[in-house]
């Protein structure tokens, strides 16, 4: 279990726009959904095995809650973590105990109806992806490194030159920079900014990593963590 919940607070929280997670639970699947609070971001993720304790619908409120009682020493291999349900037999509480029973938390779970009010679906009905890759560690670097020079700049362009896809941030009349973000893998026609911040931190995250850029005016980074396959849905904004 707390595999499980180590990887969607990895996955979510720590991107730093995301407080809640809706999840949805049955005996062959269960995915996760979330919306950032600053709408920069939809994701839809899925466990690669059903987790048994997370069958029925529920939401997961206060995550920094929830990674702080994760982070606690108290609560290593040996102690307890069980998820207690109601009488209609559907996830309620997380209750976190060592072997000992002399340290204890309780993190309490969001109902169906709560968490289907904070966390509504978002029409989105598919791309046309032109561009797909598989993003290199040195191109992820030259993103991070161009976004720290211009730590002002909230948002980074895509354009295709010739055989490149080349990311740029900032404006001529000002300070600007852009690299090869990778080649020979298709083209773009219009070009589309993206906000840097979040596009940074998923690339950051642990797992294989597979990005898309559509025409459509939507980024998707998809993140293979091993323990669950999560979806990064990143509409294009006005730079």
């Amino acid at each position: 279990m707390k595999d499980n919940l180590l990887d969607l607070i990895q996955h979510t929280s720590k991107l730093g726009v995301i407080e809640c997670l809706k999840i949805e639970g049955t005996d062959s699947e269960t995915k996760i959904t979330a919306l950032a609070e600053d709408k920069t971001v939809i994701v839809y993720g899925k466990f690669q095995n059903p987790v048994a304790d997370f069958i029925g619908t529920f939401g997961m409120p206060n995550l920094g809650t929830l990674n702080s009682v994760l982070s606690m020493d108290e609560y290593d291999e040996n102690a307890t973590i069980t998820v207690e349900k109601n009488s209609d037999d559907q996830p309620v509480n997380i209750h976190f105990n060592t072997t000992n029973n002399d340290y204890e938390n309780d993190y309490r779970l969001m109902s169906k109806q709560l968490v289907e009010e904070k966390v509504k679906p978002v029409k989105f009905k598919g791309a046309s992806w032109d561009i797909e890759f598989a993003p290199s560690v040195d191109s992820i670097q030259k993103l991070k490194r161009q976004s720290s020079a211009l730590n002002n700049e909230a948002t980074f362009t895509v354009k295709t030159v010739g055989q490149d896809i080349r990311a740029y941030l900032g404006d001529q009349s000002s300070h600007a920079g852009n690299f090869v973000f990778t080649s020979n893998v298709g083209s773009l026609k219009k070009a589309w900014s993206y906000p840097i911040k979040v596009f940074t931190s998923i690339l950051d995250l642990p797992g294989d990593k597979t990005v898309k850029f559509s025409d459509q005016g939507v980024a998707e980074i998809t993140v293979d963590s091993g323990i669950s396959t999560y979806q990064y849905l990143i509409p294009a904004q006005q730079k």
